[in-house]
C-alpha cells in the first residue's frame, strides 16, 4: 500500500479560508487559543504521528485481535502506538483544562481523528470511542463522577465505550432487556448482554469505562424507560486508581468483514456495579450527546476511506502502464501509457477526490456547531448549536459513509485484479469502510431520523435555516449582484439556489404525502437523505470555489492547489451532482411500487 500523506493543506484551507473558523471560535470557551499558527502546528504534528506511527501498521493490523478466556490482545504495534499517543497528549486536546486537557475546540479533534482514521481505521477507534464518553460525562455526569472518571479518560490512561445493542435488538432500543437493580449503597447491579461493542475489551489502557443503557425495575415501557449508567471494568479505588474487578466480562469478539484491528466485543454484565448517569429514565436523551459526537466521527470515516483509497489509486494509476490513450500516445518511450491517461480511470479518481474533499468540508462545516454545543459561552448559543448539529448529523453520517464505500470500491477497480488481493491493501479499505454505513445507525435509520425528527417534527425550521444560508451565500454571485464576477461562480450559485428551493419543496411534499399515506415517508426517506447530501456537498464545493476564485484573482495562496480545487469542483457539478435529480424523481415515485406486494412475496423458499 502506498504511503499515506495527511491533507494538512486542505484542512488549513477549510479552517482558515473557507469556514473562517477563527471568527466562530470567539463564541467558544478556549477558542481564542486556536490561532492559525497553532492550528498549523497541531495539524502538522498530528500528520507526522498518523503517517509515521499508524499508517505503517494499518495492513498488519488487519490480522486482527485475539481473544483468550475474556482477555483481548490487540495487533502487533497497536499498544506501542497508543502509548506514544497518550504520552504526546493527543487524547487531551479538547478536554477540560481543569481536568488536564488543553481545552481546544472539538472541531480540531474531529479533523485530527480523520487523519488518524485514514492512517489506521481499526486503531483510531480506540481513542475515538473515548471522546463520546467524555462528552456524555461532561454533560450528564455528577461532580463526583467527573472527578472519578474524566481526568483519566482525558489523559487516555483509561478508555470509554458506548453499550447499546443487544442480541435480540439493534436500533430498536425499546426492546432492550438489560436490567439495573438498585443497591443499598446507591449504586446499581446490572445484568444483561451487549453486542457489537467497539473497543469493548483490549490491552491498551488500565481501565475501560462503559457507558451502558439499561432499564430500572419500575421503568416505563419502550425507549422512555431507558436509563444510562457508568460501568467501569475496574471499580475506582479510594486513591482514584483502577481497583477491584467489576462484573463485566468479554464473552467473545466478533469475526467480521473489516476493521479487524479493533476488538468488537460481546460484553456480559453479571451483577456489574453501576452508577446512574443523569436522571432515571432519561438515558436516551443523555446518550444522544454521545451519539452526535460519534456520528460526526463516523461521517469523517467516509471521507477517510475516500482519501486513503484515492491516494493509493492515484499513485498506482500514474505508474501502471496499460494500453494506449485513445487521444494519442502519451508515453512514446514506454510500451504503453499510464492508466491515468484513460478517461474512465480519471472519472474514478476524480470521484474519489470529490468525495474526500467534499466530505471533509461538510464535516468541518458541521463541527463548528459541535464546538458551540460543547463549549458555547451562553445557554442560548449551545441550544441553537445543538439544533443545527442535530439537523446536519444524519445527513453527514448517512450520505458521506455511503459515498466513502463508493470511493473505496473505485480504488479496487482502478487496480483491477491487483485491487482484489491483499498485497496492495485496497480491498482492506473497502472492507473497513462498509461498517461506517451500519454502526451508529444504518443509512435507513439516519434517513428516518432526518425526515421524521429533523424535518417534519421540527416543522421545517432547521431546513429553512440551512437553505436560507445557501440563499445568502449565492446572492453575492447571482446576476443582479455579480457585475464583473466569475461566470463559473454565477453558474454554481444559481445551481445551489435551485437545489435549495427544491429541497424545501421536497420537504413540504413529504409532509403532504405523510397525511395521505404514512408509508410514503419511509419509502422516500433515503432518497431525501441522499438529495440532502448532494445539496449540502454542492454548497460546500461552491464555497470552496468562491474562496479559490477570489484568492487566485488577488494573487494569494498556492495557485496550483487553488486551481486544482476549481477543476475538482467543476467535475463535481458536471458529473456527480446530477445524481441529486435522480433521487428527487425517485422520491416522488408511487409508494405502491414498494408496499403493494404481499409479505409472502418475499418468501424465497
Amino acid at each position: 500500500m502506498p504511503n499515506y500523506k495527511a491533507p494538512v493543506k486542505d484542512l488549513l484551507f477549510l479552517f482558515n479560508d473557507v469556514m473562517d473558523m477563527q471568527s466562530k471560535f470567539k463564541d467558544v470557551e478556549g477558542g481564542a487559543e486556536a490561532t492559525p499558527d497553532m492550528l498549523e502546528a497541531i495539524f502538522t504534528e498530528a500528520a507526522k504521528f498518523s503517517e509515521n506511527e499508524l499508517a505503517p501498521i494499518y495492513q498488519s493490523g488487519d490480522e486482527g485481535c485475539t481473544w483468550d478466556d475474556g482477555v483481548v490482545t490487540t495487533p502487533k504495534g497497536f499498544k506501542e502506538a497508543y502509548a506514544k499517543f497518550i504520552e504526546a497528549g493527543w487524547t487531551g486536546l479538547t478536554g477540560s483544562t481543569e481536568l488536564g486537557g488543553q481545552g481546544l475546540p472539538s472541531s480540531i479533534g474531529v479533523a485530527i481523528n480523520e487523519m488518524l482514521t485514514t492512517a489506521n481505521w481499526g486503531w483510531a477507534m480506540y481513542p475515538g470511542l473515548s471522546e463520546g464518553a467524555v462528552a456524555t460525562l461532561e454533560t450528564s455526569g455528577s461532580d463526583q463522577q467527573k472527578q472519578d472518571y474524566l481526568s483519566k479518560l482525558i489523559s487516555g490512561v483509561w478508555s470509554g465505550t458506548m453499550c447499546l445493542t443487544e442480541p435480540h435488538c439493534g436500533t430498536d432500543l425499546g426492546q432492550m432487556k438489560t436490567k439495573a437493580t438498585p443497591n443499598e449503597d446507591g449504586s446499581y447491579a446490572v445484568n444483561g448482554t451487549k453486542i457489537f461493542i467497539s473497543a469493548g475489551e483490549h490491552d491498551l489502557t488500565e481501565n475501560i469505562v462503559h457507558i451502558v443503557l439499561a432499564k430500572l425495575p419500575d421503568a416505563p415501557s419502550g425507549t422512555k424507560g431507558l436509563s444510562l449508567f457508568i460501568i467501569p471494568k475496574f471499580l475506582v479505588a479510594e486513591d482514584g486508581s483502577a481497583g477491584e474487578r467489576n462484573g463485566v466480562r468479554c464473552g467473545s469478539i466478533e469475526h467480521k468483514m473489516g476493521i479487524h484491528g479493533n476488538a468488537t466485543a460481546e460484553l456480559n454484565f453479571d451483577n456489574a456495579k453501576a452508577f446512574l448517569l443523569g436522571e432515571p429514565n432519561n438515558g436516551l436523551n443523555a446518550m444522544f450527546t454521545y451519539m452526535n459526537v460519534a456520528r460526526i466521527g463516523t461521517a469523517s470515516q467516509g471521507a477517510a476511506a475516500a482519501e486513503r483509497s484515492y491516494q493509493g489509486a492515484s499513485e498506482y494509476a500514474r505508474e501502471r502502464l496499460a494500453m494506449r490513450s485513445i487521444s494519442g500516445v502519451k508515453n512514446p518511450e514506454g510500451p504503453a501509457d499510464a492508466i491515468v491517461e484513460h478517461p474512465d480511470v480519471r472519472r474514478m479518481l476524480l470521484t474519489q477526490r470529490v468525495i474526500a474533499e467534499g466530505g471533509r468540508a461538510m464535516v468541518t462545516y458541521a463541527s463548528q456547531f459541535a464546538d458551540l454545543y460543547r463549549a458555547g459561552k451562553t445557554p442560548e448559543v449551545r441550544e441553537a448549536a445543538d439544533a443545527r448539529l442535530g439537523f446536519c448529523t444524519p445527513i453527514l453520517k448517512g450520505f458521506i459513509t455511503e459515498l466513502g464505500v463508493e470511493a473505496a470500491n473505485h480504488g479496487v477497480q482502478v487496480f483491477g485484479g491487483h485491487g482484489y488481493i491483499q498485497e496492495w491493501g485496497m480491498e482492506q479499505i473497502l472492507r473497513d469502510s462498509r461498517i461506517a454505513t451500519l454502526y451508529e445507525g444504518t443509512t435507513g435509520i439516519q434517513a428516518l431520523d432526518l425526515v421524521g425528527r429533523k424535518v417534519l417534527m421540527d416543522k421545517f425550521k432547521q431546513l429553512n435555516i440551512f437553505t436560507g444560508e445557501i440563499f445568502k451565500f449565492a446572492k453575492q454571485y447571482l446576476p443582479w449582484k455579480a457585475a464583473g464576477k466569475n461566470k463559473a461562480m454565477r453558474k454554481q450559485a444559481w445551481t445551489v439556489t435551485k437545489l435549495a428551493i427544491k429541497w424545501r419543496i421536497m420537504g413540504y411534499r413529504l409532509a403532504m404525502g405523510a397525511k395521505r399515506n404514512p408509508d410514503s415517508v419511509g419509502a422516500a426517506s433515503v432518497d431525501f437523505l441522499m438529495f440532502s447530501g448532494y445539496t449540502f456537498m454542492a454548497f460546500m464545493w461552491a464555497q470552496m470555489s468562491g474562496v479559490a476564485t477570489a484568492q487566485l484573482a488577488a494573487g494569494e495562496g498556492d495557485a496550483e492547489f487553488l486551481q486544482a480545487k476549481l477543476h475538482t469542483a467543476e467535475f463535481f457539478f458536471q458529473r456527480i451532482l446530477p445524481r441529486a435529480e435522480m433521487h428527487a424523481k425517485t422520491m416522488g415515485a408511487n409508494t405502491e411500487s414498494v408496499m403493494a406486494m404481499p409479505t409472502s412475496y418475499f418468501d424465497a423458499s
